[in-house]
C-alpha cells in the first residue's frame, strides 16, 4: 500500500481529488453565501416592515393600537414564519405569539439569531429587538429553520460527494498506476537487456499515437543510434588494429633484420628512412583521429567567423593546382566573389583540400578536374570538386564517409587509411551542412566523381 501511495500517478489523482473538494468547497460555499444572503436580506426587509408598522401604531393610537396591530399581523401569519412580542418595560409578555422574552436576547436592541420555543417546537430563528417610545420591547422575527436544514443538506452532500471524489480518485490512481506501470515495465525490461548485453533490443510499440509511444518511437531511435554508434566503434577498432599492425609489424622487421644481420651504411639509413616513414603513417593516423574526435564533440564552433569562400577555394586551387599539372591533369576552377559562410577557416580549408588530394590522387594522366563554387538555391553555398578519376559504385559510394573505409579501388592506386572523406563529412555536419558523393559523369566510362560539399547560408 504504501508503494502505491508513493507513486506519481497516485500522487496525482490525490492531489485531483484535494483540488476537486477544494473547488466544490469553494462552489458550495459562494453558493451557500448568495443564496443565504438573499434570504437574509429578504427577511431582513420584511421583519423590518412590521416593526416600522408596530412602532407607528404605537405613536398614533398609543398601546391598544400597537396590540391590535400585533394580533392581526400573528392571525395574518399564513405560514407561521413570524415571531411577534410586546413586553412592558419590565419584559413582560404583553402581546404576539412568543410567552416569554427569551434569555438569550439581551437588553440591547439589534439583531439576534437565537433558538427559540414556540408553538412547542425549538426553532432556530432571526430576531430584531427595538425600544418602542415608553420603554416597550419589541421582538419581530422570522423561522428560520428551514433555512438551517439546507445548510445541513449542503455540508452533507459536500461530505459524501468528497468522500465519493477521493474513492473515485484512487480506484482512477490505481488503474492509471496500472497502466502507466505497464508500460514503463516495458521500457524498463528493455533497458535491462541493453544493459545485459542485447544492443538489439526495442522498446514495444503500442498500436496509438499517445505520449507514451511517441516516447517509445524517440527511445527506439536512440537505442538505434547508440547501435549504430557503437558498432562504429568497434569497427573503427579493428580497422586501427589492422591498419596499425601492419606498418608495426614492417618497422619491427626492418629494424629486427638490421639487428640480426648488420648492412652497409646506405642500406641501413634506408631502412632507417623507411621506418621514418611507417612511423608518420602512424602520427598521421592518430591526427587524423585526434581531429575527428575534437569536430564531434563540437569545440570548434567557438572559432566560427565568416569565411570568404572565393578567396578559400582559390587558396587550395594555388596549393594543389601544381601537383595536377604535375602528373598532366587538367585543372580548372569556376568560382566568383560574394559568397560566404560561418564557420572555421581552417576546417573548411582542410575539408577542400582533402577533395582536392583524393581527385589529384586518383585521376589519372590526362584527366580532368574542376573546382567550383555556386550560390545554392536557399542562400547557401555548394563547393564541388569533380574529377575524371574510376569513380565509385554505388556500395562504396554508401560507405565512403565511414571511418578507415576504402574501397576496392582505393588500395591498389594509392596509399591512405580511410579518414579523408570521414573528416570531410564531419566538417560538413558540424557547419550544418552535409557532403554528397555521385557520379561526374555516368554515362562514360570512367565515370569519375563528384563531390558535392554543401554549406548553409550565414546569419543575418
Amino acid at each position: 500500500m504504501l508503494k502505491v501511495m508513493r507513486s506519481t500517478s497516485m500522487r496525482l489523482a490525490l492531489g485531483y481529488a484535494a483540488l476537486f473538494i477544494a473547488s466544490s468547497l469553494l462552489l458550495v460555499g459562494l453558493l451557500w453565501w448568495n443564496t443565504t444572503g438573499y434570504l437574509d436580506r429578504e427577511t431582513d426587509a420584511v421583519i423590518a416592515a412590521d416593526t416600522r408598522a408596530v412602532g407607528d401604531r404605537l405613536r398614533d393610537f398609543g398601546l391598544a393600537g400597537a396590540i391590535q396591530t400585533l394580533n392581526e399581523r400573528v392571525a395574518a401569519d399564513a405560514d407561521g414564519k413570524a415571531i411577534y412580542l410586546l413586553a412592558d418595560p419590565r419584559l413582560r409578555p404583553l402581546a404576539g405569539n412568543v410567552d416569554a422574552w427569551p434569555l438569550k436576547v439581551g437588553p440591547a436592541p439589534g439583531w439576534y439569531e437565537v433558538e427559540l420555543v414556540y408553538r412547542d417546537r425549538l426553532h432556530a430563528s432571526r430576531l430584531l429587538h427595538v425600544v418602542l417610545p415608553g420603554n416597550f420591547q419589541l421582538l419581530v422575527g422570522r423561522d428560520v429553520q428551514e433555512r438551517v436544514a439546507i445548510r445541513n443538506l449542503f455540508l452533507q452532500n459536500l461530505v459524501w460527494a468528497g468522500l465519493a471524489a477521493l474513492g473515485l480518485a484512487l480506484l482512477g490512481g490505481w488503474l492509471i498506476r496500472r497502466a502507466v506501470q505497464r508500460r514503463i515495465e516495458s521500457i524498463n525490461r528493455t533497458a535491462l537487456a541493453i544493459v545485459q548485453g542485447d544492443l538489439g533490443r526495442r522498446v514495444p510499440a503500442g498500436a496509438g499515437d499517445d505520449e507514451f509511444d511517441q516516447l517509445v518511437h524517440t527511445i527506439n531511435r536512440m537505442l538505434d543510434q547508440i547501435q549504430q554508434l557503437i558498432e562504429g566503434v568497434r569497427n573503427v577498432s579493428n580497422a586501427i588494429a589492422h591498419d596499425l599492425r601492419t606498418p608495426l609489424a614492417e618497422t619491427r622487421s626492418r629494424l629486427e633484420t638490421l639487428l640480426r644481420r648488420p648492412a652497409d651504411q646506405e642500406t641501413t639509413l634506408d631502412e632507417i628512412a623507411a621506418a621514418i616513414g611507417d612511423i608518420d603513417r602512424l602520427i598521421g593516423i592518430f591526427n587524423a583521429l585526434l581531429r575527428l574526435a575534437e569536430i564531434d564533440s563540437g569545440l570548434r564552433r567557438a572559432g566560427f567567423a565568416r569565411v570568404d569562400l572565393a578567396a578559400l577555394v582559390a587558396d587550395a586551387a594555388e596549393l594543389y593546382g601544381p601537383a595536377a599539372e604535375a602528373k598532366g591533369i587538367d585543372f580548372v576552377l569556376e568560382t566568383g566573389p560574394g559568397l560566404s559562410v560561418d564557420g572555421d577557416p581552417f576546417l573548411l580549408a582542410q575539408a577542400v583540400g582533402n577533395l582536392l588530394d583524393n581527385a589529384v590522387k586518383y585521376t589519372p594522366a590526362d584527366g580532368h578536374i574542376r573546382l567550383g563554387l555556386a550560390r545554392l538555391a536557399d542562400g547557401g553555398a555548394a563547393i564541388t570538386v569533380a574529377d575524371s578519376g574510376p569513380g565509385m559504385s554505388r556500395e562504396e559510394t554508401a560507405r565512403a564517409t565511414e571511418r578507415f573505409y576504402r574501397g576496392d579501388r582505393s588500395r591498389p592506386a594509392a596509399e591512405g587509411v580511410g579518414l579523408g572523406l570521414s573528416l570531410v563529412a564531419a566538417i560538413a555536419k558540424l557547419h550544418g551542412g552535409s557532403l554528397r558523393l555521385e557520379d561526374n559523369e555516368p554515362d562514360q566510362a570512367p565515370r569519375g566523381l563528384r563531390a558535392v560539399l554543401a554549406l548553409p547560408a550565414p546569419a543575418c
